[in-house]
């Protein structure tokens, strides 16, 4: 166990973790964690979403390039508006 303090950070406070805590919890810098409260305990634990990044390829990998999108007639202007 360990005590920190809690400091003002921005409009926020924080607290820096410890690096033994986070080795033991395998949490690394970047990651993203979440934040709960369980009675008067803050518990900060990994989410257990993990999110992807995905390249441009990945993502259209099923897009059809034959699929193209019909022109939408929004009538005339009403007021200033430049067409």
């Amino acid at each position: 166990m360990s005590t920190v303090k809690i400091q003002k950070w921005g409009n926020s406070h924080g607290i820096r973790l410890p690096k033994y805590v986070l080795d033991k919890a395998n949490i690394k810098e970047g990651d993203t964690v979440e934040v709960a409260l369980e009675g008067d305990r803050i518990i900060i634990f990994q989410t257990k979403k993990k999110l992807i990044d995905y390249s441009l390829n990945e993502l259209f990998k099923n897009y059809d390039v034959s699929c193209k999108p019909d022109e939408t007639d929004w009538g005339k202007p009403l007021g200033k508006e430049e067409w």
